[in-house]
């Protein structure tokens, strides 16, 4: 198909780089030869899917819909926390940030103090909670880099605030409730206690306070009805003693979607703003927009006889009339071995079996030789491109697919598949 190996994905040509100008030394290893032509600009210019041939896309279009559908189901004056966690569930934290951000989102949320310095470092200015309490000793990093910690223990808020007020500091928290979920957070019940106790230290400020749901995504509503009234009466019993709860929070993307009566000061966006629906009962009613793909091109094509096996432990045999073609994702990429042979690749618009255990690092999948029904045989070659999740020519292979046959939720392969290979954004 005239595919150069050498060429890059916007058209660079680097083929230049295979010519040597200086002589090689006999018995240097690869990494000690003298070879002029290679500068480091050269080098460096060689990124993403031009080292190995496998990529994600992110499609921040997709980003800026599917925030745009959150604004427009909250309740006027409710504020938006983009959740951009776990490298925004894999999607690239810095670039969902600020496309969130620009599309509406006034804060972010990051589970480490790690990931909210990230986000400090790109230049993000924007109000980000640490949604866990972190080890006493990360204290001067929250201060330094100005994060918002959740507190839950006295241990910690009496550090923080000790520490703050050390250098002259505030200290604001988002203050987290347990409500029943029994993950993190001060009881529910104790929370007035707890606020009373850690009072004295001038430098703390409670910005916000908040829980988290753990069936709002489930058609049964009664644990999540518990957790709402148990947060609701606790809200009211901190007014009652004085304490400004700051802003309350409590919708995750499913109550974000399902529950209007949860929206209050602020909601959560994060499974949701990736594009997937968090339940059910929420498809149909809301245009959300998956934004990531994955991508490889074909790196060997193999014609097996009859019978003749493919891959570890051959479980897969050849029934002729078919090629088989290699590409470099395997489960090191998060495409897990529970796929193999129970799953499709997508090539030039057909839906091609995957074959074979999937490796570490690549996996294969069938062609059928013979028509498909458009009186057009396929025929792969090497360098072609191919989609391991996406659509093409009204045909899919959805993230959800995945899901189902391993029996996981679209949260784990993202974070998962985006691990190792570059990614590509789409704007």
């Amino acid at each position: 198909m005239g595919f150069n190996a050498f060429s890059g994905a916007a058209g660079q040509d680097f083929s230049d780089l295979l010519r040597y100008t200086g002589e090689r030394s006999e018995g240097r290893t690869a990494d000690a030869q003298d070879c002029g032509a290679y500068s480091p600009e050269q080098l460096d210019a060689i990124v993403g899917p031009q080292r190995r041939w496998s990529w994600v896309e992110i499609d921040l279009s997709a980003i800026r819909n599917n925030v745009a559908v959150a604004k427009r189901r909250l309740s006027p004056g409710t504020r938006l926390m983009a959740v951009v966690k776990a490298n925004a569930y894999g999607h690239g934290a810095v670039q969902v940030a600020r496309t969130a951000l620009s599309a509406g989102a006034t804060q972010l949320a990051v589970a480490t103090v790690s990931e909210g310095i990230q986000l400090r470092k790109a230049g993000i200015d924007a109000p980000v909670l640490v949604l866990s309490e972190p080890p006493i000793a990360a204290v001067p990093l929250l201060l330094r880099y100005n994060l918002m910690p959740s507190v839950y223990t006295s241990e910690f808020a009496v550090a923080y605030g000790e520490e703050a007020d050390r250098h002259g500091l505030r200290a604001p928290f988002h203050l987290a409730i347990n409500t029943g979920m029994n993950r993190i957070g001060v009881r529910f019940d104790e929370a007035v206690d707890f606020v009373r106790q850690i009072a004295f230290h001038r430098a703390l400020e409670q910005v916000g306070t908040f829980t988290h749901f753990a069936t709002a995504d489930c058609a049964e509503t009664l644990d999540f009805n518990m957790q709402l009234r148990r947060f609701k009466e606790t809200i009211v019993s901190l007014r009652q003693v004085g304490v400004n709860p700051g802003l309350v929070h409590c919708a995750n993307s499913a109550a974000l979607l399902r529950y209007p009566e949860t929206h209050m000061d602020m909601a959560r966006l994060g499974i949701s703003m990736y594009g997937f629906h968090p339940c059910p009962e929420t498809r149909g009613y809301f245009d959300l927009r998956p934004a990531l793909s994955v991508h490889a091109r074909i790196t060997a094509v193999n014609t097996p006889p009859m019978s003749e096996g493919v891959s570890y432990g051959m479980h897969y045999r050849s029934p002729g009339s078919v090629k088989i073609c290699a590409v470099p994702i395997g489960y090191a990429d998060g495409y897990a071995r529970a796929l193999s042979s129970r799953t499709s690749i997508i090539y030039d618009g057909h839906l091609c079996r995957q074959v074979g255990n999937i490796c570490m690092d690549q996996c294969m999948f069938e062609v059928d030789l013979r028509s498909h029904g458009t009186h057009r045989r396929l025929d792969p070659h090497v360098g072609d491109e191919v989609l391991l999740v996406g659509a093409q020519n009204g045909v899919s292979v959805t993230i959800e697919d995945l899901c189902d046959v391993v029996g996981t939720i679209p949260h784990e392969l993202c974070c998962a598949l985006s691990l190792r290979m570059p990614k590509v954004y789409l704007r």
